[in-house]
């Protein structure tokens, strides 16, 4: 059990405006096989079967025909949709999920698990809950089956949430030792300032002290109903049988509406900054951000492109300084930091696009500028071989976070969420080509370009800018 912060340096897919550049093709393909290539009819295989039943959930899968699968249920509620006051109700329900069911006690369930030889795990993010199973294809009605009643008869006896309260408090100084985790959620403090997103996932643990059954109840009646679940399964799974369990064991969740769904508020982009100066840790952790887009603007492939151009890099890689990131090379060459990761953070109307770094205290300074350096670099000079080699990597990026059941699932599960449907990767592939090196220096531009980033650093960062500076480096005069 754990909670997740989507980070998606690499892939994180857009539902771009495009038309179709696939129809006639797969008209084709379907009314007139003996006229297309070997390539085209396996162009899209293994399909997306995707079927709504009557009281709203949504199911897909995706047959590889492997031995094992993955299944899992999607539900679009995190810690977005909390208030200030049961702030990390999301993350305790997940919590509360594996204590008993009306029909099974924890006991039983843990063996009955065990049985199979299956694996049961959920987290939850800022704006989904997931609870999945991974299990051998024979077993796929029996996971289903369990995936229900977890989250329809969960007891939330009164011993449970008692016991589970030390548990979560526990993990809360866990995360703390977790300087990356820490720096993000002060960074999404900062830069959505009194909004939901600028809460933590796991909640302050004031709040989590007098967590109560009614809050759990509550939560539940308002937003795990049949619309917001996506039951989603990949590997060896055949659909028709997967539509048969979710229609058998999620009827009740109809009685689950009880109150109307509450409209998701914007959260407000505020540049400025947070510091939480430490002289006594060994290494600055920085990150820096501006204000991108949601999952599905038509943006986000270019600022997928940018995210890959300035890269990833940690020094026991051992690259050398033919690095295609200049800012790798950079860094390798003057020593400025241990390690940096670009990241394209995105939510349904808003985003976090920037870099997270790792630097020797008095190297705070330099590594701040050279990545603002870049960053201005990027809107006013960006070569087409650049661009080319950015669109490859992020293909190839694509393609590599896809190997195996769990993340295809959770690709299928998260895209109906954003997008209401599974982009194929063909379709994927053919929008990353589309755009040209014109396109993304202007959309680098538009979010980049004399914006106000947000900041937030922790540890010995007597170094580091002061806000002005950094805001000011936003931008280059033009002679």
């Amino acid at each position: 059990m754990a909670y997740r912060l989507l980070r998606l340096g690499c892939y994180a897919p857009a539902f771009v405006r495009y038309s179709s550049v696939f129809g006639e093709d797969s008209c084709k393909l379907h009314c007139n096989s003996k006229k297309v290539s070997y390539k085209q009819t396996h162009i899209n295989f293994p399909p997306t079967q995707c079927t709504t039943l009557e009281n709203g959930l949504r199911v897909a899968s995706e047959d590889s025909g492997a031995a094992t699968v993955t299944v899992g249920l999607w539900i679009d509620a995190g810690s977005r949709y909390e208030n200030e006051n049961n702030n990390g109700v999301a993350h305790f329900l997940e919590h509360m999920a594996f204590k008993g069911t009306a029909k099974r006690s924890q006991t039983d369930l843990e063996l009955e698990i065990e049985n199979m030889g299956a694996h049961l795990n959920a987290y939850t993010s800022r704006e989904q809950t997931v609870f999945y199973a991974k299990c051998l294809k024979e077993d796929l009605t029996k996971a289903v089956e369990i995936l229900a009643d977890i989250i329809q008869n969960s007891k939330l006896g009164e011993q449970e949430i008692e016991r589970e309260k030390g548990v979560i408090l526990r993990e809360m100084q866990e995360v703390e030792s977790n300087l990356q985790e820490v720096v993000f959620d002060h960074l999404h403090s900062v830069a959505y300032q009194g909004t939901s997103l600028g809460r933590t996932i796991l909640g302050p643990s004031k709040i989590i002290k007098r967590m109560k059954k009614q809050d759990l109840e509550k939560y539940i009646s308002i937003h795990y109903v049949p619309s917001r679940i996506v039951l989603a399964a990949a590997g060896g799974v055949n659909h028709n049988e997967l539509v048969e369990a979710a229609d058998e064991n999620f009827e009740s969740t109809k009685s689950f509406c009880k109150e109307e769904i509450p409209v998701l508020k914007p959260c407000r982009f505020t540049g400025s900054d947070i510091r939480v100066r430490d002289d006594s840790m060994p290494l600055a952790h920085i990150a820096i951000a501006v204000e991108s887009c949601g999952w599905s603007d038509s943006d986000n492939i270019a600022l997928m492109l940018a995210s890959t151009l300035i890269g990833t890099w940690d020094r026991s890689q051992g690259s050398g300084m033919n690095n295609s990131s200049r800012l790798a090379a950079k860094a390798l060459e003057s020593n400025l930091a241990h390690n940096f990761q670009s990241f394209n953070t995105c939510y349904k109307d808003t985003g976090l696009w920037g870099v997270y770094f790792v630097c020797d205290p008095m190297q705070c300074e330099d590594m701040m500028y050279n990545i603002q350096n870049e960053w201005m670099r990027l809107c006013v000079a960006l070569t087409e071989n650049e661009v080319q080699r950015a669109k490859n990597l992020l293909k190839t990026n694509i393609l590599l976070q896809l190997d195996g059941t769990t993340p295809i699932c959770e690709d299928i599960g998260r895209q109906l969420l954003c997008y209401s449907r599974r982009i194929p990767i063909h379709e994927m592939e053919a929008r990353i080509d589309r755009v040209t090196t014109k396109e993304v220096r202007e959309v680098i531009s538009s979010y980049v370009y004399d914006r106000c980033p947000a900041v937030a650093a922790v540890g010995p960062i007597e170094n580091l800018p002061d806000y002005n500076r950094i805001r000011s480096s936003m931008y280059w005069l033009r002679v």
